[in-house]
């Protein structure tokens, strides 16, 4: 298959990092209206009403879910359940801009992941861009001021988002290793209903753990409601989709460079709604993973 990057795949691929931008920005709104892992919970119960119209023959006896289900159980708990409740958990204490530069290392735990779990070799090329991307993250980690190396500073929200990036990335390589069913492969509701419904199933038990641990409550109200609403249909459904079509068009190696644009977009809405100033280090850094990124793409191992 030829993959070719056309304007409208563009707007796809720069689409999705936009509203996931989003999402950490209105995860860092709400932090003090909802428990973490309880928004992640109600996010993706109302993504699955979402989906339901559009792909409830999933839940077919014949469609393959049932016969797999212990992969889009793993795929639910790593993709939907850690990744997003870890996320939402980091904003409780980082800031969106920390938070969504922390994730640019994600090509590093990817690499790391492949090599360690899956036997995937590690070019030069790559080790060298894992060299430029870990310095980005560990230049956010330091706030910029490299005299802490010696006293680095993690806030607990830098340690969750690099336990997010690392579910993520083996969620990624378990759905590469293994081919979908061909009734959930040829529906992307499908596919992503299949994860979503189990997903859901992980938060809710997270969810009824954090409520039993620290009795916190919600406070609901239309910002709440909102928010709510903008997570389910914009980051977790509208962003899939776009993210996917995009990376049939043009490929996963290209698609790969439009995820750093979500520390970018997170930095001009933090400024603009949350009134968090970004840093020069903030820009630094987000260069110095970008080009951890281009080098480690330059040779593929086969």
């Amino acid at each position: 298959m030829t993959h070719r990057l056309t304007p409208g795949t563009t707007a796809l691929l720069t689409l999705a990092p936009l509203l996931w931008a989003g999402n950490v920005i209105v995860g860092r709104m709400v932090h003090e209206m909802v428990p973490p892992i309880l928004f992640n919970f109600l996010r993706w119960a109302v993504a699955l009403l979402i989906l339901l119209p559009l792909a409830g023959p999933v839940f077919r006896r014949n469609s393959g879910l049932w016969q797999h289900w212990r992969r889009y159980a793993l795929l639910g708990l790593l993709g939907v359940g850690l990744f997003n409740g870890f996320q939402y958990l980091a904003l409780q204490t980082s800031t969106p801009i920390n938070v969504t530069l922390v994730a640019t290392g994600l090509p590093v735990w990817m690499m790391l992941t492949g090599r360690l779990f899956f036997g995937v070799p590690i070019s030069p090329y790559q080790i060298a861009g894992a060299t430029l991307s870990i310095s980005g993250v560990l230049l956010v980690l330091v706030r910029g001021d490299l005299s802490h190396l010696n006293e680095l500073r993690l806030v607990a929200g830098d340690i969750f988002m690099m336990l997010a990036s690392i579910a993520w990335s083996f969620y990624s390589w378990l759905l590469m290793r293994t081919p979908e069913p061909a009734a959930i492969r040829a529906n992307w509701a499908s596919f992503l209903l299949a994860q979503v419904a189990f997903g859901t199933v992980w938060s809710g038990l997270f969810a009824a753990g954090e409520w039993a641990v620290s009795g916190a409550r919600v406070e609901w109200n239309t910002t709440l409601a909102l928010a709510l609403l903008y997570v389910a249909v914009g980051p977790a459904v509208i962003a899939f989709r776009c993210w996917g079509v995009g990376v049939q068009q043009a490929g996963p190696g290209i698609s790969a460079f439009f995820i750093n644009f979500t520390p970018l977009f997170a930095a001009v809405m933090s400024s603009a709604f949350l009134g968090e100033t970004p840093h020069g280090y903030h820009a630094f850094a987000f260069m110095l993973i970008v080009a951890g990124i281009v080098v480690s793409s330059r040779r593929r191992h086969p």
